[in-house]
């Protein structure tokens, strides 16, 4: 159905031309790298970003390889030929599925076995020398994306572990009972406050850590179900890395997009809140349909509880402040730790001892300092050493994850998908949508770090995009989407795995509290309600045409800090 601006191109809004044929289609040839104005056919320039939470400012090339040089054949290759280079990574996906859906084993560090395993069985595929092949290996390992998710995995596990230690659970416990929140709606006030603080700070991984590390254990012991309350927790970090203005997915989409990050924000809030309230409403319902855990011991918790925990949401309203006010993440949390360090021991919180201690296994004068103890092991430990460690897996897993998504970049992988995709799938504007939604969700279902999977496939949108004159807000919008919502539903991704790892960590929730504390990551796929329902309503938007527009509705403003 048409209007009658339909026979203007620069009038076109969301309703498709007759044929689904765009307005003023660019050539298929059109650059990819999303330089100059989007409706500029000429020779792009690399657009420069914002500062990134991470404290870089960056383009797409400068934090993950897209494969896009100057020699058009792949760097390694394989017997098999392009399609081979998936094998590192398709193995590891098929190890996840079986470890963790099949036998139900939840462990970290059994997928980092399938992710080695995976690459050495990638490597009797490579014709002639190795060499390349080991050597992206290391390239993949020290690209900037890995190392962002790592340290905010690093920082984010110090400060909210000092904040348990601290009695924040505790505080959190006595306040939902003062609230009358209960069992019921606690899984739905989770998705709507971590939602608020990943928005906030920019990083729902550091989100994750926090809620699951604090507010996790204080639902559970009140009686909210295990999976809904950790599945809930993943929502909220789905929307905020989806809509924060400093979150590294929204900052990557923009830039790879040549679309502004404020008007980004403001044109995909729309699509972000149709997810999040149909995403409450199921939280509100399955929260009274589900069954909590028994805990022995939680009554009498419950009934200790204190208020003076709370003492530590000023803590996490400085590492929200100094976010928002543009402060490098590092930074931003750092001060929230030192603050909650400081209130720890002021209020008498926790002791020296409980935040960083040394034991030995001999008095000695040093004992006499009050980070200082004796005991039968010797070994450093307290919320600083607990919080970064118990993440060392993950860090692992990684690292190779990165690597392995380096060898399909350099074996021609991603430029197969391209390829078949372009030439057989995306033959009008509708199609072209479609396969960019479900491209996005098939790289992002197997690389798991969502930057590092978004800013894989950018290019290919931006080609796929201009092609039929798709205009870069959208684009943006749909590269997003997906890399937001699925880096926190499978097993074996990112998002799930940091929560997961705080779980199960040498001093996690289910040392701490006991089993019911740990959830497998398989049990939480089909409650990350938000983001399920933000992949679907994308699947919808590019059926119908909703709020589709093209190039000449309206360009993109320079790039810059909303």
């Amino acid at each position: 159905m048409t209007d009658p601006s339909d026979g203007d191109p620069t009038r076109q809004t969301g309703e498709e031309s007759p044929g689904d044929e765009p307005p003023d289609a660019k050539r298929p040839g059109a650059d990819p790298t999303g330089g100059g104005s989007p409706g500029d056919d000429g020779p792009a320039t690399p657009v420069e970003g914002p500062a990134l939470p991470d404290g870089g400012s960056q383009t797409a090339a400068d934090d993950f390889d897209d494969g896009s040089g100057d020699d058009s054949d792949p760097k390694i290759n394989f017997y098999g030929g392009k399609w081979a280079s998936t094998i590192p990574i398709a193995f590891f996906i098929f190890w996840a599925i079986i470890q963790s859906g099949v036998l139900g084993i939840g462990d970290t560090n059994g997928l980092v076995v399938g992710a080695l395993i995976g690459t050495i069985l990638g490597m009797f595929f490579v014709r002639g020398d190795w060499k390349a092949y080991a050597d992206t290996i290391f390239e993949g390992m020290t690209q900037r994306v890995a190392a962002t998710a790592i340290v905010a995995w690093l920082w984010a596990g110090m400060f909210a572990e000092t904040l348990q230690v601290g009695g924040f659970v505790e505080g959190l416990i006595y306040a939902a009972d003062a609230l009358n929140v209960g069992a019921a709606t606690f899984p739905a006030a989770a998705f709507v406050l971590c939602g608020l603080l990943a928005t906030g700070i920019g990083t729902g991984y550091g989100a994750t850590v926090a809620f699951v590390t604090l507010f996790f254990p204080a639902g559970v012991l009140i009686g909210a179900n295990p999976v809904l309350l950790f599945a809930a927790i993943l929502s909220g970090a789905v929307f905020g890395d989806n809509l924060a203005p400093v979150s590294d997915t929204t900052i990557v989409s923009a830039v790879t997009q040549d679309a502004d990050i404020g008007g980004v924000v403001a044109s995909r809030f729309k699509y972000a809140i149709m997810a999040a309230v149909p995403a409450f409403a199921a939280y509100l319902i399955m929260g009274s349909v589900l069954s909590g855990a028994s805990l022995e011991g939680s009554a009498a918790l419950r009934e200790s509880a204190t208020a003076i925990g709370l003492v530590h949401l000023i803590s996490m309203g400085v590492v929200i402040a100094t976010a928002v006010a543009g402060r490098h993440i590092v930074e931003a949390i750092s001060w929230g730790l030192i603050v909650a360090v400081v209130f720890n021991l002021g209020f008498g919180l926790s002791s020296v001892a409980d935040v960083l201690v040394f034991t030995t296994t001999e008095a000695t004068p040093a004992a006499a300092l009050p980070f200082v103890q004796v005991g039968e092991t010797a070994g450093v430990g307290g919320s600083l050493y607990s919080g970064a460690i118990g993440f060392f897996p993950l860090i692992v897993l990684t690292l190779l994850i990165v690597s392995m998504a380096q060898i399909m970049i350099r074996g021609g992988g991603f430029e197969a998908i391209q390829d078949f995709l372009l030439e057989s799938v995306a033959t009008n504007v509708r199609r072209a949508e479609l396969t960019m939604v479900l491209g996005t969700a098939t790289i992002n279902g197997m690389i798991t770090i969502n930057t590092a999977a978004e800013i894989a496939i950018a290019p290919y949108i931006a080609r796929i995009g201009e092609k039929f004159n798709i205009n870069g807000y959208r684009r943006a919008n749909i590269l997003d989407a997906n890399t937001s919502a699925l880096g926190y539903i499978f097993p074996w991704a990112g998002g799930v795995l940091v929560g997961y790892q705080v779980m199960v960590g040498p001093d996690g929730l289910g040392a701490e509290y006991g089993p019911e504390m740990v959830v497998n990551p398989i049990d939480v796929v089909p409650y990350v309600f938000h983001g399920w329902f933000l992949v679907i309503v994308f699947l919808i938007a590019a059926i119908t045409g909703f709020g589709r527009e093209y190039i000449p509705d309206r360009t993109s403003e320079e790039v810059s800090r909303a």
